[in-house]
């Protein structure tokens, strides 16, 4: 929306800090070269038909996450007024003392209005102190007329929802004036708004810890002044605005995903009743819809059974439509793929694609070519080379009640028959309470026990068959004592739902992973790495490290281009859908 901007609709400042900014130092800001603009047309299109929403991801009520302190920048609606980017009105030209005296006392009345949220409001300080550093110079007009970057940032502005963002705290202009008085508010209103996407797409508007303390990635928001500089003096300013966002291919693959079903408008598909869980050649009054939801013949396999008959053709169809939700793949029509089955609102996938967009700008900007990606709800570690999918397999993650951390780091050697350093959590909360009851726990069990210099007891199990990390651990030292593992509990690998752990990932290929990242070409097999079992305990350092994420991603799109979907079994996506206000 572009509104007319009257200064009531610039929200304020305080006049202390209007003061500060205009006792600053009065020069013209030096115009940075133009950041790398990722080019998003590269991008494969991708195509979505059937895509829907486990009801555990989407169905729960929402959640009050985001503290005041740190609310999205999302205001009272601006008036709904038309939009049309107008072109300069004709008008004497202003000379520069006309127009910055126009904009200093412009941002005196913007110092008067009230601000709901303290984010709110020291981003407008810092566009205050932008202007007194420039001698509030004008940064979008040139004498009476505006420049291109203007132009071009406005039409990204009123395109801000194609990145899932926001702009209803502020109102965005068209560009007209027929006064230095009218120009300067209209100025103001413009750099507003360019502040207020620059920061949205480069996270502000959630404190990833206000989520859950485990998620320790850090989203690097992008100050005003740099904003302002950086878009105006592009060559290209919406290319310029809009690099704020993600870079990495995941987001964008999400983004393009976003267009297609808000093109599509896929429809809500009639619901499958409930009832009891179906298996081949049980019969059932919705055979009929479930084959007409997968476009089979509705004549069944064989001539001894009949149309409501729950046959192999389409148990066949209902396993690879689980497999491609995440879902038991079993053919077995149970509650929870006729949940998924029946669709859901649209609306609500793409709060859930968003709410998934959002998670991506936490990470810091660009992605290494090789790297190590977890992705907790899908159950999987890949490596990755050369921006290729290189490896893949299954991981076991920590259990909703010791959940694993949502973290990057760089790992950086393996240890083979490794020691368990018994976290202090699981000491006091496991261990002690048994040996209270028998004084030989630990000691029968082979764990070794010391006391440290604070008096604090120290736990832990030697290498052997029946270490918690099996044979083999990969190391990125980091603040929350999380790594990648083998277990000897290998039977779990079966399950399709593998949230079991006390937040460590373990691996079910862990000597195949090894080949992979100590590198075959380096003459370390999976055979070499396995003769290594049953020795001294060995580090081996990474023939250089490799960045790894450990992640939270719902919502993706696959190596095919399709949009695939994950049980929230955290809880996050609620709580940010919720957080963006997306609960529908």
């Amino acid at each position: 929306m572009r509104v007319n901007a009257p200064q009531g609709l610039l929200l304020g400042l305080s006049m202390s800090a209007l003061m500060l900014a205009m006792q600053a130092h009065a020069q013209e800001a030096d115009a940075p070269a133009a950041p790398p603009v990722y080019d998003h047309s590269a991008t494969q299109t991708i195509t979505l038909r059937e895509a829907t929403i486990p009801p555990a991801t989407l169905n729960a009520a929402p959640e009050k996450i985001i503290p005041a302190e740190q609310a999205p920048l999302v205001e009272t609606p601006a008036p709904a007024l038309p939009s049309t980017l107008s072109a300069p009105v004709a008008a004497p030209a202003s000379d520069g003392a006309s127009i910055a005296a126009a904009l200093k006392q412009a941002l005196e009345d913007l110092a008067k209005e009230p601000v709901r949220t303290a984010a709110i409001k020291r981003e407008r300080e810092a566009i205050m102190a932008f202007y007194a550093a420039r001698s509030y110079a004008p940064l979008w007009l040139e004498k009476a007329s505006w420049t291109s970057a203007a132009k071009a940032a406005l039409m990204r502005l009123e395109h801000a929802d194609e990145d899932g963002l926001s702009l209803k705290s502020a109102a965005l202009p068209a560009l007209t004036g027929a006064t230095d008085g009218e120009r300067a508010t209209t100025e103001l209103a413009l750099s507003v708004a360019v502040v207020t996407y620059g920061r949205q797409a480069s996270g502000s508007r959630i404190d990833p810890q206000s989520i859950d303390k485990l998620i320790t990635e850090k989203p690097e928001v992008a100050e005003p002044g740099h904003i302002l500089t950086t878009v105006a003096a592009a060559m290209d300013a919406d290319a310029a605005l809009r690099s704020f966002n993600p870079t990495q291919s995941g987001y964008i693959a999400l983004r393009e995903k976003l267009a297609e079903v808000r093109r599509e408008k896929p429809k809500s598909i009639d619901r499958i009743t409930s009832g009891p869980t179906l298996k081949v050649g049980m019969k059932d009054p919705r055979v009929p819809v479930i084959r007409a939801r997968f476009g089979l013949d509705p004549q069944p396999l064989a001539e001894s059974t009949d149309a409501l008959t729950y046959d192999t053709r389409v148990a066949s169809a209902v396993a690879v439509f689980q497999r491609r939700f995440g879902l038991p793949s079993n053919g077995q029509l149970t509650p929870r793929t006729i949940a998924a089955l029946s669709g859901g609102d649209p609306a609500r996938l793409e709060a859930e694609i968003i709410a998934n967009m959002e998670r991506w700008r936490w990470r810091a900007r660009g992605e290494a070519p090789e790297r190590i990606e977890v992705n907790i709800p899908d159950f999987t570690v890949r490596v990755i080379r050369d921006n290729a999918e290189f490896y893949r397999s299954r991981v076991i993650v920590g259990k909703p009640t010791t959940q694993t951390p949502i973290f990057s780091n760089r790992m950086q050697f393996v240890e083979v028959n490794p020691y368990w350093n018994v976290p202090d959590s699981i000491i006091k909360k496991e261990m002690m309470p048994k040996l209270a009851e028998d004084p030989t726990y630990l000691e029968r069990l082979g764990y070794e026990v010391s006391t440290a210099p604070n008096g604090r007891m120290v736990v832990r199990q030697p290498p052997g068959a029946k270490n918690a990390l099996g044979n083999i651990k990969f190391m990125f030292p980091n603040q929350h004592a999380v790594y990648l593992h083998d277990t000897p509990s290998r039977g779990l690998f079966a399950n399709d739902t593998r949230a079991y752990s006390h937040g460590c990932v373990r691996l079910d290929q862990p000597f195949k992973f090894a080949e992979v990242v100590l590198g075959a070409e380096n003459g370390w097999t999976e055979e070499r790495a396995r003769r290594l079992i049953g020795g001294k305990n060995q580090t081996i350092h990474l023939p250089r490290p490799i960045d790894i994420h450990i992640g939270y991603y719902t919502a993706f799109v696959d190596n095919d281009g399709k949009l695939q979907l994950r049980e929230d079994i955290y809880g996050y996506s609620r709580k940010v859908r919720a957080a963006l206000g997306l609960e529908v």
